[in-house]
């Protein structure tokens, strides 16, 4: 978990943009380049001084350990102290370390440690026994109820094979990370936990410290369970897989409706795969992971790990193509899928059953908002729409389209070579109640669509359009899925909306 991210800047990918190069040269080897920026970030975020283009602790661990190999002499040393468990003492040069020594309660498959006295120092026993008996529950719920692996195992580190959690005072915003430790089979990790020591109202007011503790022991408990099939799966579904198990975990505590605002509910025009600790778009597109689960179960998320798992038996894919693997066995595809998603999140109190009256849930700000007329019977908008992502306009009928007969015939031209373009028509009744339209894209990308559009039955039509493409240039060094590239990115879009009449019949007279 992270702590509030603030400010929302209404322009696609300028969003995300990697941060301004550090002016300090850096090593010829693009391995070592890579290692000592990740030490350099990891060592930031666990200081308390993270810039805004930084990951959350866990995954800078994440990148740092993965990084560590590459790295020599006092680097290799400073990496190994940012990695190390609290209970590695105090000679650790970043002050990570517990200072005297530490005792722990132990369950069925968790086991925390803490220290009686200093600044990392529970309020109580009785504190300590509830960490302990919530990450139980969670263990109990992702593991056991919805079948997730469990964490690899230990050995004896810190005493037994139990999944180890130190509670330790983290400092205002961080609210606990996961590290991995040791490599298993395939891409597989066991590792360690810790949680703020206490969550206290002045350094985390935006809930109780024990709902502070349910949603992050939720969150990330499901780190050490992701590092069960893939460690070096994409940031962003880590991330938002893991805010998407805090709503099955404490739905009833809604933390995760801070980041909405980030998501493609609000902000439809940023790329699903995007990563940024500016805004949090990782965090925010755990909806993307609930529209799926509401729509094909529970167990959707679990089979997109399986399929993007390292072990044997595993598909081994990375994240979207994960996501396209399962639906395809549903005979299912990622672009329609995707096309619905960004339909239903037009009336996202009509897709989310917790939406209506919620805040967090606000109808999403469209590209355009027009209104046709007899005297004004077109319009035309164009857009840009980076890789899966989708933008949206309003078309309503004046007053004097009252009668029978009008339709509204929409266009949508997309690039001749854009793999993936959609696009989905929502009309809005005057009674209420939505509808929505499949918009078919022929060989050259060019779809049409015509629907009733008289203003006593319907206040609105809005046009829906994505480029759902995953063509990508992996392991270009991004965040983006496979780390790549995304070569349809800017696809152009135009969408032509036109009022028409309802063509009479023809009547076949017998002779």
């Amino acid at each position: 978990m992270l702590a509030v991210v603030v400010g929302l800047v209404l322009s696609p990918l300028s969003m995300v943009s990697p941060a301004t190069a550090d002016p300090t040269p850096l090593p010829a080897d693009p391995n070592e380049r890579v290692a000592l920026t990740a030490l350099d970030t990891a060592g930031r975020v666990l200081a308390g001084d993270a810039r805004p283009t930084d990951p959350s602790a866990t995954v800078a661990l994440r990148d740092l350990w993965l990084a560590r190999p590459d790295l020599t002499g006092t680097e290799a040393a400073e990496a190994t102290a940012l990695l190390a468990r609290p209970t590695d003492g105090p000679a650790d040069p970043f002050g990570n370390g517990y200072t005297v020594p530490s005792t722990s309660q132990c369950g069925a498959h968790v086991c925390v440690h803490y220290v009686p006295t200093t600044a990392d120092a529970p309020p109580s026993v009785d504190w300590v026994a509830l960490n302990l008996a919530t990450m139980e529950a969670v263990y109990e719920r992702e593991v056991n109820q919805l079948g997730f692996r469990a964490p690899r195992p230990d050995g004896t580190n810190g005493g037994n094979g139990l999944l180890d959690v130190y509670l330790k005072d983290l400092g205002t915003g961080l609210y606990g990370y996961c590290a991995a430790e040791f490599r298993k089979k395939g891409r597989t990790a066991s590792g360690f936990c810790v949680l703020d020591n206490d969550y206290s109202a002045a350094q985390f007011p935006a809930q109780t410290p024990e709902a502070n503790l349910t949603v992050t022991a939720a969150h990330e408990f499901f780190h050490a369970v992701q590092y069960s099939y893939d460690y070096d799966e994409d940031p962003w579904m880590l991330e938002s897989t893991a805010t998407w198990m805090e709503e099955q975990v404490a739905d009833d505590i809604n933390d995760n409706r801070q980041y909405l605002r980030y998501s493609q509910l609000q902000a439809p025009f940023v790329p699903l795969d995007a990563f940024s600790s500016t805004y949090g778009f990782q965090y925010g597109n755990w909806i993307f992971w609930q529209y799926l689960t509401d729509r094909f179960g529970t167990k959707f998320t679990k089979l997109a790990w399986e399929s993007a798992g390292s072990l044997k038996g595993d598909g081994g894919k990375y994240s979207t193509e994960a996501i396209a693997s399962v639906l395809r066995k549903k005979k299912q595809s990622l672009t329609n899928v995707y096309a619905d998603f960004a339909a239903a999140n037009i009336v996202p109190s009509s897709t989310y059953p917790e939406a209506p009256g919620v805040a967090e849930y606000a109808n999403p700000p469209v590209l355009a908002d027009v209104t046709l007329t007899k005297g004004q019977k077109k319009f035309r908008q164009r857009a840009k729409v980076d890789h899966l992502a989708a933008d949206a306009m309003h078309v309503r009928p004046g007053a004097d389209l009252a009668g029978k007969k009008w339709r509204l015939r929409v266009s949508v031209k997309a690039p001749r070579r854009l793999q993936g373009a959609a696009a989905r028509l929502v009309i809005h009744k005057t009674n209420g109640k939505v509808a929505f339209r499949t918009v078919k894209f022929n060989r050259r990308n060019n779809a049409v669509r015509t629907v009733p559009f008289s203003a006593a039955k319907v206040s609105a039509v809005s046009v829906s359009f994505a480029n759902v493409s995953t063509r990508f240039k992996c392991k270009a060094g991004t965040t983006f899925a496979c780390g790549g590239r995304a070569l349809q990115d800017n696809a152009k879009f135009t969408i032509t909306s036109k009022v028409v009449k309802k063509a009479k019949r023809k009547h076949k007279h017998k002779h």
